[in-house]
């Protein structure tokens, strides 16, 4: 080789080195283009990977390794979703005993019309006694109705009629919080007193601040302070509900995958997979041609 070709033929070996420029090698030891195939193939199967879990999960993030923050960040969001979920059903609980406390409170408000109607009767000084007393029996039939509506409002063995059981408290969110509903004696204040002896005795139950006065403004005050707690307990399991809707919305702008366009990802990365492949088989053969040298 003459000094001129062979001074050029180095100043260009190191110009490929210096500026990382492979140059082209006959070898079977080192096989660059298979090399580049190789790690260009690698590239896809692990972006076809990711598709294929998304499109299998339905999740842009399905768990930590996805993304790390909006996972921790869906973690506590269903939680939340979660202790919501668990507070409406003890809501329901809740309500269940407080609609059957109204309901029971309802009879006895129909059962204390016929109570009135019973007294007035009695107290009407020309009744002979064989009709005063079966007026009396009529009251004492209906005291015994109040009296079994009363003791009879329960659901899954707890009443608020009978303040032996207690208050109710409640969960009425994911935080905890509470809500009390106050027991009432029933018994003792909701129920009329036994029948009259006399004329006088039921005049006296109907008089202003008698006894029926006093039981029937009982009955109302039970009515309208139940009557609260249902709506109330009505409206927090309503709003218990559009709280979780709107959380779930939240999480799935977050982390749900937009199936569209993952599947026109898959069909793209399937192709290249494909041409990847094959690149990969044509750069292996190369070093095939370096046989025809020894022939």
């Amino acid at each position: 080789m003459q000094p001129d070709l062979l001074a050029t033929f180095i100043g260009a070996l190191v110009v490929n080195w210096k500026g990382n420029t492979p140059m082209s090698m006959n070898s079977v030891n080192t096989n660059i283009s298979s090399m580049v195939a190789l790690q260009s193939l690698n590239r896809t199967t692990d972006q076809l990977s990711v598709v294929q879990k998304r499109i299998s999960t339905g999740f842009r993030v399905a768990d930590a390794k996805d993304d790390g923050g909006a996972f921790a960040v869906t973690q506590a969001v269903r939680s939340d979703v979660a202790g919501l979920t668990a507070a409406n059903e003890q809501l329901g609980g809740t309500k269940g005993v407080l609609d059957t406390t109204f309901a029971a409170l309802s009879k006895v408000s129909e059962s204390m019309v016929k109570v009135r109607e019973t007294l007035t009767r009695m107290a009407d000084g020309t009744l002979n006694s064989e009709q005063f007393d079966q007026y009396s029996a009529q009251y004492t039939a209906l005291r015994t109705q109040i009296q079994n509506f009363v003791s009879d409002a329960t659901y899954n063995g707890r009443t608020l009629l009978d303040t032996a059981d207690g208050d109710i408290v409640t969960t009425r969110n994911e935080a905890g919080d509470t809500f009390t509903v106050t027991a009432i004696d029933g018994a003792t204040d909701l129920v009329v007193a036994a029948a009259p002896a006399d004329v006088t005795a039921a005049q006296t139950a109907l008089a202003a601040g008698g006894d029926y006065e006093t039981v029937e403004s009982a009955i109302a005050d039970a009515l309208n302070q139940f009557g609260s707690d249902s709506k109330y307990i009505d409206a927090q399991i309503r709003y218990n509900k559009d709280k979780v809707d709107a959380m779930e919305g939240g999480l799935g702008a977050l982390i749900d995958a937009d199936l569209a366009k993952e599947s026109a990802k898959l069909q793209s990365l399937q192709i290249r997979q494909q041409l990847g492949t094959q690149a990969m088989s044509i750069a292996n053969q190369s070093p095939q041609t370096l046989l025809s040298l020894f022939r």
